[in-house]
């Protein structure tokens, strides 16, 4: 049996995804127990549903994917490489032999379309190099660590990233959409030791970056991290992950000790697991998980975490979606995009979906281009877009910036859910609402109590009566009072829904369904 934690530069190399919603573990023993002298590598998913489990098989510049591979035609594949040839009947794609980029293989059949939309920047190793491979880790960097550099010159980290005008992505952000610069600026002027908080505890099912990136790219999302703590003086970094996804936490752990390994670490990394429940990604929620406490509330701001966060200390918290950023600024890639919102964002197109996609889309590109990673089941009708509470639209010409997505009422916390034409969008709203009523923290009264009067006031349709203008001050009030970003969009796919498609509500007061699959908002 032949193993490596290194895949870049090998010139024959079976490499098995593990991880997503596909283990792989029986086909990386399969893979292993065959292999004399090639190198087996567990790799993670690439983030495209319908090819896994995928297996690639390397020689000499050539790879063959071999998606729904199963522990059998995994052994083959390394049996083929031990007789030097690839395996048969299997989409091949040629490549630099020392590319530390996942190869693009052609469509067939829509398989593979996912891994050709987009960008795939910072989802680039994704499925190619070893996720705890240092090795492999700074052959993507031509041989640096973002955390050497700064850690010579943390005033030019800080430079760079404020140059690059970065912003924060997902909803556990300390700077969800805002340059992140700020608030680096306002931990490390503070009194106390900084720390920095990776916040990777995302429990939404349909939000998958940033379990993507920590699966894949654990080193890049921790040097990252690491060079932050250097740039704002940072005395600790603390990655918190949801305790269900156990592959996930192993690898950053692994990571974590694989730096050590390779270098004397200033900063320590501590690894700490947090409930699987959507509310504890909030940002403040996830600090009061990460202190042990039992009942999870949010808390009210100012003053915000920069200042006073974590124990009560300057702290720096970002998803692994914004590291995955950072990490790129600090590579000095050019990072493309809008200027206002430079860079790359992750999506997960899910939905009524043959299998979902998470792709990577420049900032100046539209979400039309998120359609083409997957095949729609049925006619299209509508899309929420940003989560659990992302915002209903009846296209997706909208640009994949910040600015773009918040000026057309949408989430930005990287999710397009798509919906076919017999979706009911009442009834999508009503479920929505609930999901608020009955997850919310309890904490502050807009949220908690305004919650329950939608799911009441969404109810009242289906009895005959509505109640348009209550509707929308309700979602008003709860988006301008509320303590957290929960309160704030909870409302959102009702009011969204409203605008986009008010005559259904109105059919349904009149007792009609104009999809004719639902029967009431039940409770």
């Amino acid at each position: 049996m032949a193993t490596r934690k290194g895949a870049i530069g090998d010139e024959s190399t079976v490499r098995v995804a593990v991880g997503g919603e596909h283990d792989g573990t029986d086909r990386l023993t399969a893979a292993e127990d065959a292999a004399e002298t090639v190198g087996v590598v567990a790799v993670g998913p690439t983030g495209a549903d319908a090819l896994a489990p995928l297996v690639l098989a390397t020689r000499e510049g050539e790879t063959a994917f071999l998606p729904g591979c199963t522990a059998e035609r995994a052994r083959a594949a390394v049996e083929a490489l031990e007789d030097g040839s690839l395996p048969d009947g299997a989409v091949t794609v040629g490549h630099d032999p020392g590319t530390t980029s996942l190869p693009t293989p052609p469509a067939r059949a829509g398989e593979s379309a996912a891994l050709g939309v987009g960008s795939r920047r910072a989802l680039a190793g994704c499925g190619w190099r070893a996720p705890t491979s240092v090795a492999d880790h700074r052959a993507a960097r031509d041989g640096d660590l973002a955390v050497e550099s700064a850690a010579t010159d943390p005033d030019a980290t800080h430079e760079r990233v404020e140059t690059a005008g970065l912003r924060g992505r997902g909803r556990g952000d300390g700077s969800t959409d805002a340059p992140i610069s700020a608030a680096w600026t306002t931990a490390r002027e503070a009194d106390g030791e900084p720390v920095v908080v990776v916040n990777g505890n995302e429990a939404d099912s349909s939000a998958r970056a940033d379990r993507l990136l920590l699966e894949n790219a654990p080193l890049a999302v921790l040097d990252a991290a690491l060079a932050t703590a250097h740039a704002i003086d940072a005395t600790d970094v603390v990655v918190y992950v949801n305790e269900d996804e156990t592959i996930a936490r192993r690898r950053v752990q692994e990571a974590a000790d694989a730096l050590a390994d390779d270098r004397d670490l200033d900063v320590p990394i501590g690894v700490v697991a947090g409930p699987d429940a959507y509310t504890a990604g909030e940002m403040t929620m996830a600090l009061e998980a990460i202190e042990g406490n039992d009942r999870l509330e949010a808390r009210r701001r100012p003053p915000g975490p920069a200042q006073y966060g974590l124990h009560g200390r300057p702290t720096v918290i970002h998803t692994p979606r914004t590291f995955a950023q950072i990490e790129r600024a600090l590579a000095s890639e050019d990072l493309g995009g809008v200027p206002r919102d430079p860079g790359t964002r992750l999506f997960t197109v899910t939905g009524d979906v043959d299998a979902p996609a998470t792709i990577e889309l420049s900032t100046d590109a539209t979400l039309d281009d998120a359609r083409g990673a997957v095949a729609l089941d049925g006619g299209f009708k509508t899309a929420c877009v940003g989560g659990r509470f992302g915002g209903l639209a009846r296209d997706l010409d909208v640009p994949a910036s910040a600015s773009g997505l918040r000026g057309a009422r949408l989430g930005t916390n990287g999710v397009i859910e798509l919906f076919g034409e017999s979706t009911c969008t009442v009834a999508l709203a009503g479920r929505r609402a609930k999901l608020a009523r009955e997850e919310n923290c309890g904490r502050c009264v807009p949220c908690r109590e305004g919650s329950k009067q939608l799911v009441d006031l969404l109810r009242d349709v289906y009895d005959g009566e509505y109640q348009a203008g209550m509707l929308r001050e309700l979602a008003r009030t709860m988006r301008e009072t509320s303590t957290c970003e929960f309160g704030e969009e909870a409302s959102r796919p009702v009011t969204t829904a409203m605008d986009a498609f008010e005559p259904e509500f109105r059919a349904h007061a009149d007792g009609r369904c104009p999809s004719d699959t639902c029967d009431g908002l039940s409770t």
